[in-house]
């Protein structure tokens, strides 16, 4: 049934007939605008809208119009909203998806609607394995691969054990599966907790602390990440038993998470202090746009996946009819992205860089800073499962 998901999505984009083009680009966004994960979303629009800024609000000569959808964090309504961005507003394309089981819930309907979406966050494994698409994108990565990255650098650091905690959805599995995909020492326990809702971690972290492991990994993005490293700080925990992660200490988090978020390191693809010119201007301009605010990675993958879709549409000069030479001109990756040159693999999740990134103290204030490159060229491990080539 798989395999058919994605012949059917190839033989739409080669059969297709050619569709009007607008007076307009319009772009359908779909992510989570309301709840306690709605400060990703607002990040992820101010990224969003930085980028078409920097564009003059144009691709390809022609207005762009766009429609914000919020998700609710709910993988049905996501389904509900991808289907009236598609059904009834007609986009010419889908960006978005922070979440994983919200992204695959609305896979299908874009697929079938033969509607590029490019995923900002999300990354799910099935999305680079065999539901990869022709038209699906992504400017973020495949979630094994952060922590994959993480698991490399506790083998540097010759940790010997660690106890893994994640909550108990799409991307909590597959987070956990990376770094068991790289880790060479011992998994003393893993603990899936109840996602969204559950926010005490007492009984996970006795269990850590019970296993006798030497550290401890955990991957809680939003307000989940505040709480468990309080908890964890406030358990004793952080003299004991090391701390490793991927997606909880960000920008958003720090001012909640303060001094106990020092000395726990995170692994990602992009950092706020790439030297990059490109990048330079995002980061100044941000700040400049959003006082007090500072941007995120979930903003960085939002602002490219605005510059991917412009070079779609500027190579068919605003005829998003084009699909062909869209998917053409996407596979290229030939845009000034923030974290600098990457291209893409086969199952169109990109081949890139993850960094090392630590917090430092930046005034008053707590700040993420690149110490290191952890992997060059990472290319996720289900690039051939993809049937594409």
């Amino acid at each position: 049934m798989k395999k058919s998901f994605w012949l059917a999505g190839a033989m739409a984009l080669a059969l297709a007939s050619p569709a009007s083009a607008g007076d307009t680009i319009k772009i359908g966004f779909v992510s989570t605008f309301s709840g306690p994960t709605a400060v990703i979303g607002n990040d992820m629009r101010n990224s969003f809208e930085l980028a078409l800024d920097h564009l003059g609000r144009k691709m390809g000569g022609k207005p762009v119009e766009v429609i914000y959808e919020d998700d609710g964090q709910k993988p049905d309504v996501g389904k509900q909203k991808t289907e009236k961005l598609v059904q009834s507003d007609k986009v010419d394309f889908i960006a978005g998806y922070i979440w994983s089981n919200v992204l695959l819930a609305s896979l299908k309907t874009a697929v079938d609607s033969q509607t590029f979406l490019i995923s900002a966050n999300a990354g799910p494994s099935q999305l680079a394995g065999d539901l990869c698409s022709p038209y699906v994108f992504s400017t973020s990565w495949q979630n094994d691969q952060t922590p994959a990255a993480m698991g490399l650098y506790m083998n540097q650091k010759g940790v010997k054990s660690v106890f893994l905690i994640g909550p108990n959805y799409a991307a909590g599995k597959d987070m956990l599966a990376g770094v068991k995909s790289t880790f060479k020492g011992e998994i003393k326990g893993e603990e899936y907790t109840v996602w969204p809702s559950q926010l005490d971690f007492s009984a996970e972290l006795s269990k850590a602390r019970a296993s006798g492991a030497a550290s401890i990994f955990v991957f809680y993005p939003g307000a989940a990440g505040v709480q468990f490293l309080n908890q964890y700080a406030q358990a004793g925990l952080k003299e004991q038993m090391p701390l490793y992660t991927a997606f909880t200490i960000d920008e958003l988090s720090l001012p909640l998470q303060k001094d106990n978020a020092i000395g726990v390191p995170g692994a990602q693809e992009w950092v706020n202090d790439l030297p990059n010119e490109q990048n330079k201007k995002f980061v100044a301009d941000y700040r400049k746009k959003y006082p007090n605010l500072r941007p995120t990675y979930y903003g960085a993958q939002a602002y490219d996946a605005a510059q991917l879709i412009n070079s779609a549409v500027v190579a068919v000069k605003g005829d998003t009819s084009k699909k062909d030479a869209m998917k053409a001109a996407m596979e290229k990756a030939d845009f000034k992205s923030l974290r600098g040159s990457f291209k893409y693999g086969n199952n169109h999740i990109p081949i890139q860089n993850f960094y090392l990134q630590d917090v430092v103290k930046d005034g008053d204030q707590l700040s993420l800073k690149t110490v290191a490159t952890i992997v060059k060229d990472s290319q996720d491990s289900f690039h051939d499962k993809c049937p594409m080539k």
